[in-house]
């Protein structure tokens, strides 16, 4: 397998980007890994980088995304934060990663039983991560189905935050940048959101925050993507 290059990285289109995350993951679950041959790729990569894709993941131990979607060196730009949140300088990085270095598809990508959304589901407040689990309220708050026991030691209520978590971030994804959100209805690039089973090696990818414009979902447009962001 090898690196991709200026002009394998061009051929690409989000849709496409997505199939190989997906082939890759499929991979991954069935032990069944591409032989690459690193150094080579180490070589390959010396003058320049045309990573494919772009991941917004946690940063618990088990969420590698290369190693999830079964990717070398070079393919993917892997950005980690704990509760897989956005901010201004993650902002920053996929709007270079996109705009300026070719990306062609932006996830987030959540995964179960996550620290941090359990953190936020107590209300844990501890030094600089007080401000960190704050972003991560308005997915607790907007959690309506769990009546009683809304803490982390009901499993149900933490997997439905972490789920409305990755979903609300690919919506804040587009409502706070505007370079991705006009590259996305140009079809230059897709943002979607998925989760990764820590149990099973899976991830799931969301068809209803899937944002990808080419001939399967012509429809978007500047102003509805907006609306779909503040919905």
């Amino acid at each position: 397998m090898k690196a991709h290059t200026k002009e394998t990285q061009a051929n690409l289109t989000p849709r496409k980007a997505l199939e190989i995350l997906q082939e890759g993951n499929l991979r991954f679950i069935k032990n069944l890994k591409v032989q690459r041959d690193l150094l080579e790729q180490v070589n390959d990569t010396r003058e320049g980088q045309w990573p494919f894709a772009t991941i917004l993941s946690c940063i618990d131990s088990r969420t590698s995304s290369e190693l999830i979607f079964d990717q070398g060196l070079g393919d993917i730009f892997s950005i980690r934060i704990a509760g897989n949140i956005v901010n201004t300088d993650i902002l920053g990085s996929m709007e270079f990663a996109c705009k300026i270095a070719g990306s062609k598809l932006i996830v987030v990508l959540g995964h179960t039983k996550c620290g941090a959304v359990k953190g936020a589901c107590d209300h844990v407040e501890m030094g600089n991560l007080t401000e960190l689990l704050a972003k991560l309220q308005p997915s607790v708050y907007q959690e309506k189905e769990t009546k009683s026991n809304r803490t982390s030691k009901n499993k149900e209520f933490v997997e439905n935050v972490a789920q409305i978590n990755v979903k609300r971030n690919v919506k804040n994804i587009i409502e706070r940048s505007f370079i991705l959100e006009q590259m996305v209805e140009n079809g230059e690039i897709g943002v979607v959101g998925a989760m990764y089973n820590i149990e099973t090696g899976e991830v799931e990818f969301y068809d209803d925050v899937m944002y990808i414009r080419d001939a399967q979902n012509p429809d978007f447009t500047v102003a509805n993507l907006r609306e779909l962001a503040l919905a």
